[in-house]
């Protein structure tokens, strides 16, 4: 497999400031289709994909009880007869479709659910590290397990794509820091603090508040995963929890994957107080590709058909088949919008124009979604993606740095952080007492 001929070594800051320079800004003169595909294309051969989060492994669970001795990921399109809650639909990524969207290097999501049962998220955790560490080994031609930024442009160069794994939901570490870096020492290299509710240290995006960001054991979190050279990342947190990691926090964080609030409201996105500081931290936003996330029209919809959902329950209690009726008529009444590449494009624009291209990244969100927008249903997209950006004036050197090289120099700036803080002791919490004896 030969996702890049060549993959050079990440330009230095000042370099690449002096290509954006001669490069102008963007959309400032027409580019051709032909242009434009040729720009991606070069883009990609030197900077090939760097996705921030896929949630192939929770697939795995749900469609497979992670069973996948005979599991084919070099091809998944007929692999659905399991799928839970999909419909019956293929899944969004194989090795596959993986080469010819031109991902060089993957974030896998080892997510478990949010379980107010911390220690049973703990289990479930590790079970997700090792499916997915299994899948990787099974494929050795393909996929590279990767720890470092080094590793991770190594594997590139060897036509391979980088593998690694990245945790959703703090609840996953029980609330305890040792659990925290025992993981760390399983390979994993991000930990979203929250998913969709609130856990006993930090608020989420969609829940009610109750801690006003983050807890005092909360901001230690951030600090520990800092000193491990562990990425913060504050996708699904709220805007309270994201100002308190930034306040906090001595290194880049990221957004695994999220879109601007600033072009669709909700609250997923990255608002541009947020945006605004990223400079200043050195962070990247790895875009989604979430419909409802993108695109104002589709979010709306969701809410409306949430309400029609949420009142038939209750014209139509004790009747549920009533209800999926009422509902399946609303919804042929009134059609789900499409959201397309062009919303994609949309939200980096808007990210560029308020913290800059240099904070930009690509965390499509595949296998934890119904369908990416028209155009980029599944990981093959990407290229897509790219020729409508060099269409509207971004430049090689600009797409290259979204790709891939930001993401790369924010692993760098943890691993610098963690070498440097090599002689610094842990942050020590109390463990629970033990029960008293009966």
């Amino acid at each position: 497999m030969q996702l890049s001929a060549i993959v050079r070594p990440m330009p230095s800051l000042a370099a690449l400031a002096a290509a954006l320079l001669l490069a102008g800004p963007a959309a400032a003169q027409p580019v051709s289709e032909e242009q434009a595909a040729a720009t991606a294309r070069a883009a990609l051969e030197a900077a090939p994909v760097f996705d921030g989060h896929n949630d192939a492994p929770g697939q795995l669970r749900s469609r497979e009880n992670n069973q996948i001795n005979d599991f084919d990921f070099t091809d998944t399109l007929d692999e659905h007869e399991h799928a839970e809650g999909a419909a019956g639909s293929p899944m969004h990524t194989d090795l596959n479709r993986l080469r010819e969207g031109k991902v060089g290097a993957q974030f896998w999501s080892v997510y478990v659910p949010h379980n107010a049962d911390e220690a049973k998220a703990v289990q479930e955790t590790i079970e997700q590290i090792d499916v997915t560490k299994r899948l990787i080994a099974r494929y050795p031609d393909a996929l590279r397990y990767a720890l470092t930024a080094d590793e991770v442009e190594r594997a590139m160069r060897e036509g391979r794509i980088a593998s690694l794994l990245g945790m959703e939901g703090g609840y996953s570490i029980g609330s305890n820091l040792g659990v925290l870096r025992q993981f760390h020492a399983m390979g994993a290299r991000y930990m979203t603090l929250t998913h969709n509710s609130n856990i006993p240290w930090a608020d989420s995006a969609t829940d009610a508040p109750k801690h006003d960001g983050l807890t005092d054991f909360g901001k230690d979190v951030v600090r520990e995963m800092n000193r491990l050279g562990m990425l913060v990342d504050l996708s699904h947190v709220s805007e309270a929890t994201m100002m308190d990691a930034l306040d906090v926090a001595r290194v880049p964080v990221i957004f695994s994957h999220s879109g601007a609030r600033g072009v669709t409201g909700h609250p997923r996105n990255v608002p541009d107080s947020v945006l605004k500081r990223l400079p200043e931290n050195g962070g990247v936003v790895m875009v989604v590709a979430l419909p409802r996330f993108i695109n104002e029209k589709v979010r709306l919809w969701d809410a409306r058909r949430a309400g029609v959902i949420a009142a038939a329950r209750v014209e139509h209690l004790g009747n549920p088949a009533a209800a999926a009726k009422a509902v399946e008529a609303w919804v042929a009444a009134n059609p789900e919008p499409k959201a397309s590449i062009k919303d994609v494009a949309d939200h980096i624009d808007h990210i560029r124009k308020v913290a800059g291209v240099e904070h930009i990244g690509i965390g499509g969100d595949y296998d934890g979604m119904p369908t990416g927008p028209v155009g980029m249903e599944d990981v093959r997209g990407y290229p897509a993606l790219f020729t409508e950006l060099a269409r509207r004036g971004y430049s090689q050197a600009e797409l290259e740095m979204i790709a891939s090289r930001n993401i790369l120099r924010v692993m760098r700036a943890a691993e610098a952080h963690a070498a440097r803080a090599a002689g610094e002791p842990p942050i020590e919490t109390l463990i629970g007492a033990p029960a008293a004896a009966p």
